[in-house]
C-alpha cells in the first residue's frame, strides 16, 4: 500500500513539476516578445525551454539576485575608490595654486616671468600625472568589471543556466544581458503573485 502511494505522489510531483515547467516556459516565450527581433530569433523553443527548467526549483532566481547584490557592491566600492582619487586630486591642484599664489606674491617682480614659467611646467607635470592616475584607475575599473562578468558566467554556467559561459563576444554578452533581463522579470512576477496571494 505504501509503494501505491509514494507511486502516486511521485506522479503527482512529476505533474506538478511539468505544470510549472509549462508555466515558465510560456511566461519566458511572452516576455521574448518584448525583445528585439534579432534576439528573438536567437532564443529558439529549446534554449528558452532549457531556461525555463533551471528556474524550476528558485535557486537560479536566488544565484541572480546574489550576483546582482555582489555586483552593486562592487559597483559601489570602485565608485568610491575612483572618487576618492578625483578628491585627492582636487586637493593637490588646490594646494599647487596656494602655493603658486604665495610664491607670486613674494617674488619680485624682475623675476616673476621666469617663476611663472617654472610653475606652468610644473602645472603641467601634475596634470599630466593626474590624467596617468586617472587612465590607471579607469582601467582597474574595467578590468575588475570584465573579472566580475566572467565570474557571473561562470556562475550561471555551473548552474545550468542556459546560455551561459565565458565569452567576451559583445553579440552574446547582449543576449545574456537580454537572458538575465528575463529571469529578472520572472522572478518580479513571482514576487507579485506571491504578494497577492497574500
Amino acid at each position: 500500500m505504501e509503494r501505491c502511494s509514494g507511486a502516486l505522489e511521485e506522479a503527482a510531483d512529476g505533474a506538478r513539476q511539468q505544470e510549472r515547467h509549462y508555466q515558465l516556459l510560456s511566461a519566458l516565450q511572452g516576455l521574448v516578445k518584448e525583445l528585439p527581433s534579432s534576439f528573438q530569433q536567437r532564443l529558439s523553443y529549446t534554449t528558452l525551454s532549457d531556461l525555463a527548467l533551471a528556474l524550476l526549483d528558485g535557486t537560479v532566481f536566488e544565484i541572480v539576485q546574489g550576483l546582482l547584490e555582489i555586483q552593486h557592491l562592487t559597483e559601489k566600492s570602485l565608485y568610491n575608490q575612483r572618487l576618492r582619487l578625483q578628491n585627492e586630486h582636487r586637493v593637490l591642484r588646490q594646494a599647487l595654486r596656494q602655493k603658486h599664489q604665495e610664491a607670486q606674491q613674494a617674488c619680485r617682480p624682475h623675476n616673476l616671468p621666469v617663476l611663472q614659467a617654472a610653475q606652468q611646467r610644473e602645472l603641467e607635470a601634475v596634470e599630466h600625472r593626474i590624467r596617468e592616475e586617472q587612465r590607471a584607475m579607469d582601467q582597474k575599473i574595467v578590468l575588475e568589471l570584465d573579472r566580475k562578468v566572467a565570474d557571473q558566467q561562470s556562475t550561471l554556467e555551473k548552474a545550468g543556466v542556459a546560455g551561459f559561459y565565458v565569452t567576451t563576444n559583445p553579440q552574446e554578452l547582449t543576449l545574456q544581458m537580454n537572458l538575465l533581463e528575463l529571469i529578472r522579470k520572472l522572478q518580479q512576477r513571482g514576487r507579485q503573485a506571491g504578494k497577492a496571494a497574500l
